[in-house]
């Protein structure tokens, strides 16, 4: 193909993107996908949400309460064993992703900063090159999730009454070790190219960003400020990303036209994200009720 045609195509493509959308297993739609396909993974893995059962699947083995631990939020109480829980949940997902990514093609995932290094392990073990970790930094409605000990305190049956109201007021500015979140990491998974860096993209049209793309009239930068946004009634999805941050990233690692697959799709932010962008997407959750959410913020969007 011509350059003159080449272009032409990509401009027709990025007026017309599309946007498919699986309901199942993300596991077996990935399987079904050609493989070196696929331009860029951007993805929000349900990492321990309200209502997931132990497969991380909505409203299945009764409900977790964000992964409850001992009857605490997961995001409360600390369980080493949540790390290697997602590292092995990840781990096939990762294995799938990297054969439906062309060579050079980039892998972007969402995580909570203190479970980033086992979904970096998964995707490491899986041929990825971890290429950076960036951070998601917002400043609004961040709830400050430490826990003071008057509760604690107040069950210890050892200790007098006056014992314990001494101990609550020596501990009266002490919490357990939780600061009010204000940044998610987005872990950098590159499939390893084919030959330098241009060889590369003569061959797949990826492994190179887009430089000249800005965020808030910025460079890029590994810090990302953008504040989280209202969602629709309608959107049941406890943890949607921005629309903007999305965007930012499918313009910085893609190029128009391009296809950008979203393996957990939840509202469907990432297609929304990529129709703006001019990028056409695959969209799988195993959850009909997001799919129908996503299929409806697609339609909105569309019309």
């Amino acid at each position: 193909m011509n350059n003159g045609v080449k272009t032409a195509t990509r401009r027709l493509l990025q007026r017309r993107p599309r946007v498919k959308l699986f309901p199942g297993d993300c596991r077996e739609v990935l399987a079904d996908l050609k493989s070196s396909s696929v331009h860029m993974a951007l993805t929000d893995p349900p990492y321990f949400l309200d209502g997931l059962d132990g497969d991380w699947r909505k409203g299945r083995g009764g409900p977790r309460g964000t992964g409850s631990v001992g009857g605490l939020p997961a995001g409360m109480k600390f369980d080493p064993d949540q790390g290697r829980k997602l590292q092995a949940f990840m781990a096939p997902v990762a294995m799938d992703l990297i054969k439906v990514l062309k060579p050079g093609a980039f892998a972007l995932v969402f995580s909570a900063p203190r479970l980033v290094h086992r979904m970096a392990v998964a995707f490491e073990d899986a041929g990825f090159e971890i290429r950076d970790i960036y951070a998601w930094r917002f400043t609004r409605r961040a709830q400050f999730k430490a826990f003071s000990m008057d509760h604690f305190i107040m069950k210890r049956e050892s200790m007098t009454e006056p014992e314990k109201q001494k101990l609550i007021r020596s501990l009266h500015r002490r919490k357990t070790p939780q600061l009010r979140p204000q940044f998610e990491a987005v872990l950098c998974a590159q499939r390893p190219r084919r030959g330098t860096f241009v060889d590369n993209w003569l061959a797949f049209e990826t492994g190179l960003i887009d430089a000249g793309q800005t965020l808030h009239g910025l460079a890029p930068a590994t810090v990302m400020t953008v504040e989280k946004e209202p969602k629709a009634e309608y959107n049941g999805h406890l943890t949607p990303k921005p629309i903007r941050i999305c965007e930012h990233l499918i313009r910085l690692f893609t190029s128009p036209g391009q296809t950008v697959v979203d393996p957990f799709l939840g509202s469907g932010t990432t297609c929304v994200a990529a129709y703006k962008s001019g990028r056409h997407s695959v969209g799988i959750d195993i959850d009909p009720d997001y799919i129908a959410i996503a299929k409806q913020r697609v339609e909105e969007m569309t019309r």
